[in-house]
């Protein structure tokens, strides 16, 4: 599947948000600058909240005039168009590109951490049925820098440090997968967030599980199943289609074998189409030998679709089939239902209302 990069309007100005400390040295020193002065512009961009190399007071004053006037280099931050906080904490943004797109990011707060949710792509090209970022189409990636900045906005507005990180916002990340390679290493190594508190999420793309495999991290691959069977995953995942259910096992269990680390399955419950007792039973026959983990999701209602979210006894009903056949098992509970808590959901009503 072919999708597209930055566009070319906004390639043209050089972001500095994403490079290492080694790669802002090297810059800095291209530039006649010191050395040490990339230690400085490092600390600047991940701990100080710089949004433009004028803010940065401790460059000399002439340096800085000098890309005032000439802006082809730029930190590569976003703007926040919105922000919304619910009554549980949960904080949601709308934020804008360098190109005028939108994309969604979410902190979501507890006693002993935070946790972002990030986006990988300007909308998302999977169209699964049930969500409310598919429904509103696919326009492009998002470049490394553009991932990393979700973090840094998230962590600035709520003035906590970020400690966990989910992608699992708008998009496919393995989609965008040397954006989101490099981004977890910076998000590791450069903000400071360790790998083992970081979650991929994927539907599945053909040969990209083994591939990721291979990258040796020591992050959590969640990977989005939301049925039992290739019958009924067809029918709300449409790329199942191109990538059958007994060939993304067959993937899974090589990540298994090359990592030697557990798998999250998620499992989207929709009321009357994936959460009968006896689907229970054939998804705990499915991942029959796995050192897996799932995830079940009660459904976010989206004005769009026509899926409905189970009751509560549908819900403890299907735990209960899966814990009888020795199956880990969790039920995530819903955070900032006031803010459109669906991933893409805010964003598609902003846009809708922008079109009236």
């Amino acid at each position: 599947m072919t999708v597209n990069t930055l566009p070319n309007s906004a390639s043209k100005v050089l972001p500095l948000l994403g490079r290492s400390q080694s790669e802002l040295t090297e810059w800095v020193v291209s530039q006649g600058q010191p050395s040490y002065r990339g230690k400085q512009l490092h600390d600047w961009l991940y701990n100080k909240g710089a949004r433009s190399l004028e803010d940065i007071t401790v460059f000399p004053k002439g340096w800085r005039e000098e890309f005032a006037q000439n802006p082809t280099v730029e930190i590569g931050r976003s703007q926040i168009h919105l922000h919304k906080t619910t009554r549980d904490g949960t904080e949601k943004f709308l934020l804008k590109l360098a190109d005028g797109e939108i994309v969604e990011t979410v902190g979501i707060p507890t006693s002993k951490r935070l946790t972002v949710c990030v986006s990988t792509q300007v909308g998302c090209p999977m169209a699964c049925d049930f969500c409310a970022t598919g429904k509103g189409g696919f326009r492009r990636n998002l470049a490394k820098h553009e991932i990393i900045d979700q973090v840094l906005t998230v962590q600035e507005v709520m003035q906590q440090r970020v400690s966990h990180i989910v992608f699992m916002g708008m998009g496919e990340p393995l989609l965008n997968y040397e954006n989101l390679v490099g981004a977890i290493a910076v998000i590791n190594k450069d903000i400071g967030i360790g790998q083992r508190n970081i979650t991929v999420s994927t539907v599945g793309i053909p040969n990209q599980i083994p591939r990721f495999a291979e990258e040796h991290l020591q992050v959590t691959l969640a990977v989005s199943l939301h049925a039992p069977t290739q019958e009924v995953r067809a029918q709300v995942i449409p790329s199942a289609d191109r990538y059958p259910l007994i060939a993304l096992m067959d993937d899974c269990r090589e990540y298994v074998e090359i990592t030697g680390r557990r798998i999250s399955f998620e499992y989207t419950l929709l009321a009357g189409v994936n959460d009968a007792p006896e689907q229970a039973e054939e998804l705990a026959y499915l991942i029959r030998g796995f050192q897996s983990h799932v995830n079940l999701i009660p459904y976010n209602t989206v004005s769009d679709a026509d899926y409905k979210r189970p009751t509560e006894r549908a819900i403890q009903a299907f735990v209960q089939v899966l814990e009888h056949y020795k199956v880990a098992v969790s039920v995530r509970r819903t955070r900032g239902l006031e803010a459109d808590a669906a991933c893409g959901q805010l964003r598609g009503q902003h846009e809708k209302a922008l079109a009236k």
